[in-house]
């Protein structure tokens, strides 16, 4: 840690305001008061949070049970009711879920605790149940690897946390303990956030949005050269300085005469945003940015390529260029973290159900419900439950055009010779 990061992490976390010796004490080190804040306050790059971290939260995970005749929802367990119904008793899975993204992508990993506890059944025996998941803050979590075997398993990984109220540290085994981590990683243990490589984008994004809001606070006027006739001390300059810039600058400035003594001149300094290239410069940035995220320029609403058409294809890119990497890292986590071994050998396992992302109109839903069942791909008491209608009777019979015959008896029906009930291909 350098010095600069040392005096910066001495200001507490939760606050959101900078003291003036804080303030005095950062300008001595070099560090701008105003760039303290977190890049979260970028609103490109706050939206690219929002989308990935409610694109996460709206994708449901399932419970399945691989057997011989296919792929069966699974019967629930203490497990799968927390990831599925409710992690704890203050969250929703959608409020995990985000979280979790959330803190995946602002500082590169993410910790949710497994709270458990051991249930004796005999001498030997017992059984684990599981309490809740509770998102730990990234800040408060530090990974240990234990190389030199001290906890009697060499090389494993702890997990310390220190609880920001009571200052309590509490150690996990890496197995009570989800990691997930980004891409962008050095040692495949921790992860860095995307905004470590946009520091400096980010940072140029914030100052522009400050340059911006300067000037609307200064009612879009100009600064001015004041001219004037004879001699002034430093006082009288302040005062005569103040004095025309309570008048000059701010909304309420705006439409107003201003009267000026004789012998003082104000010259405004021109300034134009078209001339510097302001609006695409910032535009240039928001792509940027929101392309180290993954994420498409219609998703921070830019538009100036977009098309209806292509932006339902976008959605598809969303899910299978940004999403579908980071939905494989969270089931291989959770599966590997939240399945006993007798249920991973029984075949069942946790699955994100993407299809949430890709919901269409109800036309085109119903267009390829009914696709599926004519050609005997659903049943249609299935294709009734993705509709979210109730069974009927009769309806767990798949179904298919009359017509259709096997591929190899294409072309007997214009034969006299009988075919053989019994032959491969035919008929019973």
């Amino acid at each position: 840690m350098g010095i600069r990061d040392f005096f910066r992490a001495l200001l507490p976390r939760n606050r959101t305001t900078v003291t003036a010796s804080d303030q005095r004490l950062l300008e001595w080190l070099g560090i701008d008061p105003d760039q303290n804040g977190k890049p979260i306050s970028e609103v490109t790059y706050y939206t690219c949070m929002r989308v990935l971290s409610e694109a996460m939260g709206k994708i449901p995970i399932k419970f399945y049970h691989d057997e011989e005749d296919g792929r069966h929802r699974a019967d629930p367990t203490e497990m799968s009711k927390l990831l599925t119904i409710r992690p704890n008793p203050y969250m929703t899975p959608t409020t995990l879920w985000a979280t979790t993204e959330y803190h995946r992508q602002e500082y590169g990993n993410a910790f949710i605790y497994i709270q458990s506890h051991f249930t004796r059944t005999g001498r030997f025996g017992g059984e684990i149940h599981y309490d809740g998941l509770w998102p730990l803050h990234p800040e408060d979590v530090t990974v240990w690897v234990d190389d030199a075997g001290i906890f009697g398993k060499p090389n494993a990984i702890h997990y310390e946390y220190r609880s920001p109220k009571t200052a309590q540290s509490y150690m996990f085994d890496a197995s009570e303990v989800m990691h997930f981590k980004t891409w962008l990683t050095d040692d495949g243990i921790m992860g860095k956030p995307v905004r470590q490589i946009l520091r400096e984008t980010v940072g140029g994004a914030t100052a522009s949005q400050k340059l911006l809001n300067e000037q609307f606070s200064n009612g879009l006027s100009a600064a001015m050269v004041m001219q004037y006739t004879g001699d002034l001390d430093d006082e009288r300059i302040k005062r005569l300085r103040k004095k025309f810039a309570e008048k000059l600058t701010g909304p309420q400035a705006a439409g107003k005469v201003i009267p000026i003594p004789m012998g003082l001149t104000l010259t405004p300094l021109s300034q134009k945003f078209s001339d510097a290239q302001f609006y695409e410069l910032k535009k240039y940035t928001a792509v940027q940015i929101a392309g180290a995220f993954g994420i498409s320029p219609t998703f921070i609403n830019n538009y100036d390529h977009a098309s209806y058409s292509n932006s339902e294809a976008e959605q598809l890119h969303f899910l299978v260029n940004t999403m579908s990497a980071s939905l494989k890292a969270y089931e291989e986590e959770i599966n590997y973290k939240c399945l006993l071994p007798k249920e991973t050998d029984a075949n069942l396992f946790f699955k994100f159900n993407e299809g949430a992302l890709l919901r269409t109109d109800k036309k085109t839903q119903m267009e390829i419900v009914s696709s599926g069942v004519q050609n005997a791909i659903y049943a249609p008491n299935e294709a009734r439950r993705l509709l979210d209608l109730p069974d009927k009777e009769g309806g767990d019979i798949l179904m298919a055009n009359g017509n259709y015959i096997p591929i190899t008896m294409v072309g007997t029906q214009y034969s006299d010779a009988p075919v053989d009930a019994g032959e491969e291909g035919g008929q019973g």
